[in-house]
């Protein structure tokens, strides 16, 4: 049974923890027949004025950029085998200034959560690289299940409802 939260708070050491742990997360999208497509990437997150935020460094390929041009909700889905998951329903959109992306490049180096992130060095060769997009995910829900008692907590944004 899940329990609703109002304040994001009430769940974000258990969240920080599972996708620091975690690691991948499973994005969907939608194309325009409204058919789900699956993709396993790295996203990272941070916590602004009480909200979450996710930052996805990514390719622009020509799939992607059509599904969230029709239809900019994802979901980011995490499970470890402890049955930990966490469950991101959002809203994703380029960015493309600079000094974010440069912001978003130093979160990934951190680790955003910790352990989360990798050296985006690996694969771009700067902040600057035309081969580098990011994407900012807005979540409007949030799900984490602690696996030993499959206990589920929901935050909801209920600005965005």
């Amino acid at each position: 049974m899940a329990g609703k939260v109002t304040s994001f708070g009430e769940i974000e050491e258990q969240f920080k923890n599972y996708i620091g742990d975690i690691v991948y997360a499973t994005m969907t999208t939608v194309d325009a027949k409204g058919r789900p497509r699956a993709r396993v990437l790295i996203p990272i997150w941070e916590v602004v004025d009480g909200r979450p935020i996710g930052w996805l460094a990514t390719y622009r390929t020509p799939v992607k950029a059509a599904h969230l041009a029709n239809n900019p909700h994802t979901t980011f889905s995490y499970w470890s085998p402890r049955q930990n998951a966490v469950s991101l329903d959002t809203v994703a959109e380029w960015v493309d200034d600079l000094e974010v992306i440069r912001r978003v490049w130093d979160l990934y180096r951190k680790g955003s959560p910790p352990g989360a992130g990798y050296e985006l060095g690996n694969f771009w060769r700067s902040p600057a690289d035309p081969h580098l997009h990011v994407l900012r995910l807005t979540p409007w829900r949030v799900q984490v299940i602690r696996g030993t008692d499959l206990q589920s907590k929901i935050w909801r944004d209920e600005s965005a409802a």
